[in-house]
């Protein structure tokens, strides 16, 4: 599995304005790449990352923007790598966003919000809830950790 990125909004740049034309960029290049790890037999992850915090340049930002351009690709091995820290900035609901594009997720990854510090720190996410809900789902991959330690 490889973490394919979506590439930024260049800067100075209206988003809406580029949008469409990011979007077919995007696609065609996301065509070419699966067809290239097909042949060595690998899923590629689109990971949407919030632009409110963590990068406001960068092109895609949500599962629903992801689950789109995923369908239009129309490739089997291209997925969802759901990062519940950037879902929950973005858009929050993440049982009814797990539960919804399930079927997408070729990885989780976590770390709690707001200060994407490690799963145990206060926090808003309830892992044990998440955990239970991805193992009720049938979610047998690996969850990533994605966080700046808060200690040493």
């Amino acid at each position: 599995r490889i973490h394919v990125m979506a590439g930024r909004v260049p800067l100075g740049t209206d988003r809406a304005a580029v949008a469409g034309e990011m979007e077919t960029t995007f696609i065609e290049n996301l065509r070419y790449t699966a067809d290239l790890l097909s042949q060595e037999d690998m899923i590629g992850l689109l990971e949407p990352i919030n632009n409110r915090i963590t990068d406001p340049h960068y092109y895609l930002n949500t599962p629903h923007q992801a689950a789109a351009i995923l369908e239009k690709v129309g490739r089997p091995n291209l997925k969802l790598q759901l990062d519940l820290f950037h879902c929950q900035i973005m858009d929050g609901n993440l049982s009814h966003n797990l539960e919804t594009y399930f079927p997408l997720i070729g990885h989780i990854q976590i770390a709690q919000v707001p200060g994407r510090h490690e799963p145990d720190s206060p926090g808003e996410l309830n892992f044990p809830y998440i955990f239970e809900l991805l193992e009720s789902l049938g979610y047998t991959g690996y969850v990533g950790c994605e966080y700046a330690p808060k200690g040493e």
